[in-house]
């Protein structure tokens, strides 16, 4: 019991945060398994997710091993998402979207995400939102480069507890309240609006790495709007930039038919309370509009951390 009371002691909140949602999402997992036999590779994985945070938390690390833990949780995020569409059967899952369009006809009057693009119609909105919705990857991982290039080490534990925590409320929706959202429910866009460069990565991206189920509410609404926020706290600068992107990508979402109107206001609710919970949860990392590092950011905050 000593040895387990000291290892939950070097845990980090965000070592927390994943631990328990692989302790959650494992039990549908097992459930899922006889339908879907993918399922038991999940089963696979979450046990070496935590496996990993057990030798991540080692005291003993070294410069690499440290620097390494301060970002593997959002690495894992890529096979996490990836692992949703396996749990939702690759698309045989039952899904809610039904529902969604009644509460999407309800608030707007139409679905939103279906008319918009067709009644205006615009190749130069497309290619700017289509690049927007492409912005996402930006925003989930220049403020955790620059934070770690700069050895603010607070602001990126901050970053990463924030970004990972919206994600992780969004897969949970995905997991037990599927939505395959527009993208899959609609005859997709064609034509010229379809045709720019953005609209074509997007659509690219989209063909190699979707997963079904995943459209309510929208993480990436969500994540981005938790990165903002997160980035903000440790750098106004950097906040500032994010906020022109993070504002774009939340129409684009709608407009270029990749989620309804309903995941994006879902998504904007996610971001603000996560922001918000994270906030309370790591505290700030003490740095004024300034910038100016606290002696708390160097690398001494790493070794020791």
């Amino acid at each position: 019991m000593a040895l387990i009371r000291q290892w939950l002691a070097r845990l980090r909140p965000v070592e927390f945060l994943l631990l328990g949602y692989v302790a959650i999402v494992t039990v549908p997992v097992i459930l899922r398994a006889s339908r879907y036999p993918g399922c038991w590779w999940l089963l696979a994985a979450h046990v070496l997710i935590v496996l990993l945070v057990v030798l991540a938390s080692r005291p003993d690390l070294g410069p690499a091993g440290r620097a390494i833990r301060e970002l593997y949780p959002m690495i894992l995020l890529v096979g996490l998402y990836s692992g949703l569409d396996v749990l939702n059967g690759g698309g045989a899952a039952a899904v809610h979207d039904a529902t969604v369009q009644r509460w999407e006809l309800a608030l707007f009057g139409s679905q939103i995400s279906r008319t918009w693009w067709q009644t205006h119609p615009s190749i130069f909105w497309s290619t700017v939102l289509h690049g927007a919705y492409l912005s996402y990857y930006l925003i989930l991982t220049l403020p955790a480069l620059w934070f770690a290039l700069h050895r603010r080490w607070l602001g990126l534990r901050q970053f990463v507890f924030t970004v990972m925590a919206a994600f992780f409320v969004c897969y949970l929706f995905f997991v037990f309240f599927p939505v395959a959202g527009p993208y899959y429910a609609f005859p997709r866009p064609t034509g010229p609006f379809v045709e720019t460069i953005t609209a074509r990565l997007v659509y690219g991206a989209l063909a190699s790495g979707s997963s079904y189920g995943a459209a309510f509410p929208s993480s990436h609404v969500a994540a981005t709007l938790a990165a903002a926020v997160a980035a903000w706290r440790g750098s106004r600068r950097i906040g500032l930039i994010l906020a022109v992107p993070t504002i774009l990508l939340t129409i684009a979402v709608v407009y270029c038919q990749m989620h309804y109107g309903v995941d994006a206001l879902a998504g904007l609710a996610v971001g603000v309370v996560v922001a918000w919970v994270a906030g309370r949860v790591t505290g700030s990392n003490g740095n004024g509009p300034g910038e100016v590092p606290s002696p708390q950011h160097s690398e001494a905050a790493l070794v020791t951390g």
